[in-house]
């Protein structure tokens, strides 16, 4: 078990709560033992804790690796299973980290917008999920979260205290059949997939 981790989880889930009144809506559709692909939109630089904490097992994440370049700070993140990635040929070796992270049987947050989003609404998905879908067969597990964008807009530093809430969806497999034919229009298509399936959720 890594102690960090799960002192890092249990401070940021009561923070949360506090701060943002932060629920997750059926967490019983969680996948808690194998690879998997924890998929959610980008709204805001609190996402990828507060996805994090809406998974009851570890899970890691990708930043670029200058974020981690600090002593203090730096070995801080990797303790919490950040994962450095060049800045320089970041698609490519973010997919690669991706792959290690889930052929080794862990979970993985990703954005398949890639960036956050600017007026809240859903943005196309990229096909880079969709190549680690193919290359690796782990499930997805679609999440929306809701409210981080009006805690923490893009361009802005001013936190404000609001509901938090993250939706889990049913968790997406994908067959042999799924995956052909092979190329760029069929990471697309997975990709389109699972932004569709986020989509879709909403609030209760």
């Amino acid at each position: 078990m890594n102690l960090w981790y799960w002192t890092g989880y249990y401070l940021a889930t009561i923070l949360a709560r506090l701060f943002f009144s932060f629920r997750v809506v059926h967490r019983e559709r969680q996948i808690l033992r194998g690879p998997v692909i924890l998929a959610m939109n980008h709204q805001s630089y609190l996402d990828p804790p507060l996805a994090g904490i809406s998974s009851g097992r570890e899970v890691y994440f990708l930043a670029r690796k200058t974020l981690l370049d600090g002593p203090v700070l730096g070995r801080l993140l990797r303790k919490l299973n950040v994962v450095p990635v060049d800045q320089e040929g970041t698609d490519r070796r973010a997919l690669k980290a991706l792959l290690r992270i889930l052929k080794a049987g862990n979970g993985t947050v990703v954005f398949p917008e890639g960036a956050r989003t600017r007026d809240g609404k859903l943005q196309p998905a990229l096909p880079g999920l969709g190549f680690v879908i193919a290359k690796t067969k782990a499930p997805v597990l679609p999440m929306r979260i809701f409210g981080a964008r009006e805690a923490l807009p893009r361009g802005s530093s001013r936190l404000r205290l609001c509901r938090i809430t993250v939706v889990i969806g049913k968790p997406l497999h994908f067959t042999e059949a799924d995956l052909q034919p092979a190329g760029k229009e069929l990471y697309q298509r997975l990709s389109e997939r699972v932004m569709d399936a986020i989509a879709a959720l909403q609030l209760d």
